[in-house]
């Protein structure tokens, strides 16, 4: 396995630290990735990445090896050789899709006026969204990144009422997405960048557990209609550009559908989705 050793440890030295998200400074001493910052990118122990490199670690996953490719920014041909270094075949590569919005979904979007829907893709990123989602979330949706919005961003630490279980799906989500698209080097910048700014998503990270949320609760604390106990609906879009249409409502006659109807109306009165400004953060979990 020193081929292997050899071959992790020169690739760790040439990335750039701030290509994934890293802040560099004057105190710096080492060339590209610390070993612990490879094994926290790629969700993997530091104990295992150093046995790793050191060659006292055999037969990898193939999923350990694809994080590892995305984290060093592997060519196709340089993640052919570290699959080949371990004995395993290399992975079919399966490029990124464009997330590209058909003109018939935005206007099945137009027609959902009840709830707040949007569509994302593959990188939890917001490609449109409807007026009550907007007023939902409080801002303009359209380049929200949700995994960034509920581990970094303030206003998501207060917005969501069962926030551990939302980082967990998000986090689940996201494992899901590095597999099947693992040359994706926007999701790479992403997951790096959480990384490195939340000690929650590292620890999530790190178990390696995949979700794909179809249905369930979602409750969200807002600044002017208090508790929203809302069901929600993921629909995968039936083609290739990896989005999914996410649909919230209400069940008529009940708090949450009364305070939708209040929070609809407040848009109307006020003639836009209404930026807010939260106060306050949650208490951390990790």
């Amino acid at each position: 396995m020193d081929d292997l050793a050899d071959f992790l440890r020169t690739r760790r030295a040439r990335v750039d630290p701030g290509s994934v998200g890293i802040p560099v400074d004057s105190r710096r001493r080492v060339e590209g990735l610390r070993r612990e910052e490879v094994a926290h990118l790629s969700g993997v122990s530091v104990d295992y990445y150093v046995r790793l490199e050191q060659g006292r670690a055999t037969q990898p996953s193939a999923q350990v090896l694809d994080a590892l490719a995305r984290v060093l920014g592997l060519d196709a041909v340089e993640s052919e050789h570290l699959h080949r270094l371990t004995g395993r075949p290399p992975r079919a590569e399966r490029s990124a899709p464009g997330g590209r919005v058909r003109p018939e979904l935005m206007r099945v979007l137009d027609l959902i006026t009840d709830g707040p829907a949007f569509i994302v893709d593959h990188r939890l990123e917001v490609v449109a969204a409807n007026p009550l989602a907007e007023l939902l979330y409080g801002r303009p949706m359209k380049g929200l990144n949700i995994a960034r919005h509920i581990f970094i961003e303030e206003e998501g630490l207060t917005l969501y009422a069962e926030w551990d279980a939302c980082t967990r799906d998000t986090v689940g989500q996201l494992r899901l997405a590095a597999g099947k698209y693992p040359d994706d080097p926007r999701l790479t910048t992403l997951i790096g960048e959480l990384a490195m700014h939340s000690d929650r998503f590292r620890k999530l990270w790190a178990r390696a557990d995949v979700r794909s949320r179809t249905h369930g609760r979602k409750s969200y604390i807002h600044p002017l209609v208090g508790d929203l106990e809302l069901h929600q609906e993921n629909f995968t879009v039936p083609d290739e550009t990896g989005t999914e249409l996410v649909v919230l409502s209400a069940a008529p006659g009940t708090a949450a559908h009364d305070s939708l109807r209040m929070l609809a109306s407040l848009g109307a009165s006020s003639g836009q989705g209404g930026n807010r400004k939260t106060s306050g953060q949650r208490a951390s979990t990790e």
